[in-house]
């Protein structure tokens, strides 16, 4: 695409996606997301089997005597085999025929009947009545602008990120739906910032779309590390959210043979017994009160203590725990309430994990960062040895970040990270472990606790009782305070009132022509 004189052109995920939502008229986002992502993914395929496919027809140098059609030669490079019906050329000349939607669905069934590591992921959902011939031929022409030409890192990089893109944006139209399979980028960095995951197993036991593993590889790739040296292991209930997860890693190269899909879960039925994570990084579901704990009261991972069968919380904690390698290290979120809560022995589980040293560095997440729930949020970073495993011996203390005033809204509901937050957390708590760290308490913002000061506080991990108040608050100005929060009301109040009157409006439309 040419660039206009005098304009900046925005990206080509962001154009991408102001066009397909327009397309999307009557579809809920929620059934939309998988016809358009599905979509990503065939181009993705398809564009990788085209590249190789070329070669092997002119078959010069390694490629001598190959034969284009055998599905060998496209196994030997880990790309996936598209049958001629399947490929794009062949979706984008029938893209304007009213029966692309069974073109396009004979294509999915196609392709995992070539390929035993996709069977059971793609979507085939094309040829359903509520999906527009126009519209989904206007999608393949849109996505059919993705021009890998353009950058020098091939399909994986720039369809990565268009697929990476649509999922934030699906997920932030769907709201409380959407926040089920994603996690917002900017904590799925800070998480993966602040535990540097170079080398070894990476695991997430309730992994959603994938994102955890996508940064962690993105992390390795950024410092110049080799992504061989990480391995992924996942788990996830959803069957639809795993297959957005198959999809997104595929879409990169990642290797996702062992994320697993059981409709039990991890706790009932644990994909990776054996397993003993170097990493552990995960956005479990908030307070579950339906995790089946009353079958599992006597689970071996329950070493401290048995979490209370109306609250996951400490459950998974302990899930966690069970899986950590004896270096490993884990960066997990958790709803607030569990730093503080002592309802049904929660408080003899935290005090249990502070005492056995496991317990790293708390992080005070600030509000609206998630798109399912506006319950408050922390990080929690664990550690099985703090004595002296590539880090400073740690044992006599824990890190205490307040990041609540950190980030900044892009609409009314959702906040974000900066790369500069992300940065300003992840060096505080680097700062704090490394050897060489240059690290000092700042007042309202950080603190390195000792353990006598957590006991007196009877165990309670609320940063904002250890890093106090800011010096600059020590003329905190409440008149002015108060009239800043009572103008933010009123324009609150404004906007509840105008989409109101849309909703009565919408409403008048539809009642008239009925």
């Amino acid at each position: 695409m040419a660039k206009k004189k005098g304009t900046k052109e925005e990206p080509l995920e962001k154009q991408l996606w102001k066009t397909a939502d327009k397309l999307r008229k009557n579809i809920d986002a929620a059934e939309y997301k998988h016809i358009v992502l599905g979509l990503i993914f065939l181009k993705y395929i398809s564009d990788a089997f085209e590249e190789l496919h070329s070669k092997l027809k002119k078959g010069e140098g390694e490629y001598a005597g190959a034969d284009p059609e055998d599905k060998d030669e496209y196994k030997a490079e880990n790309i996936f085999f598209v049958p001629p019906s399947a490929r794009w050329s062949y979706l984008k000349t029938h893209a304007k025929q009213t029966t692309i939607g069974k073109t396009v669905d004979d294509a999915m069934d196609a392709i995992e009947s070539e390929n035993a590591s996709l069977k059971g992921v793609l979507p085939m959902v094309y040829a359903k009545r509520n999906l527009d011939a126009t519209v989904l031929g206007g999608l393949i022409d849109e996505i059919s602008k993705i021009d890998l030409k353009e950058d020098k890192k091939g399909s994986t990089d720039v369809l990565g990120k268009v697929f990476e893109y649509f999922l934030g944006e699906f997920a932030l139209a769907e709201g409380k739906k959407g926040g089920q399979f994603y996690t917002p980028r900017s904590v799925v960095q800070l998480l993966v910032e602040m535990l540097e995951p170079y080398k070894g197993r990476v695991f997430d036991p309730c992994c959603g779309s994938g994102g955890m593993f996508v940064q962690s590889e993105k992390f390795v790739e950024s410092h110049q590390g080799n992504v061989q040296d990480i391995s992924i292991y996942g788990q996830e209930s959803n069957l639809t959210t795993w297959r957005l997860c198959k999809m997104n890693l595929a879409i990169r190269g990642i290797d996702s043979s062992q994320v697993k899909w059981n409709s039990e879960g991890s706790f009932l039925n644990d994909a990776h017994k054996d397993l003993k994570a170097d990493y552990i990084i995960a956005n479990p579901p908030f307070n579950v009160s339906d995790w089946s704990g009353d079958l599992l009261r006597k689970d071996g991972r329950w070493k401290y203590g048995v979490p209370p069968s109306g609250n996951a919380n400490f459950a998974w904690m302990q899930h966690f725990i069970y899986h950590l390698s004896p270096s490993g290290q884990a960066g997990v979120v958790l709803a607030k309430g569990a730093l503080t809560s002592k309802t049904s022995g929660e408080g003899e589980i935290r005090k249990a994990l502070v005492e056995a040293g496991l317990i790293d560095c708390i992080v005070n997440l600030p509000a609206k960062l998630f798109l399912n729930t506006q319950i408050p949020a922390a990080l929690w970073f664990m550690s099985r040895d703090r004595s002296n495993h590539k880090f400073r011996d740690r044992r006599d203390e824990i890190l205490f970040i307040d990041a609540r005033n950190l980030g900044h809204l892009i609409n009314r509901r959702t906040r974000v990270l900066s790369e500069e937050d992300i940065s300003q957390i992840a060096d505080t708590y680097h700062n704090w472990r490394n050897e060489e760290g240059d690290y000092e308490d700042v007042a309202g913002f950080c603190k390195a606790a000792p353990i006598d000061r957590v006991e007196e506080l009877d165990y309670v991990l609320t940063p904002g009782r250890y890093v106090g108040l800011p010096d600059e608050e020590d003329d905190f100005d409440f008149e002015e305070r108060f009239k800043s929060l009572k103008t933010e009301f009123k324009e609150q109040l404004k906007e509840e009132e105008k989409l109101n009157e849309q909703i009565l409006a919408n409403l008048e439309k539809i009642q008239i022509n009925e």
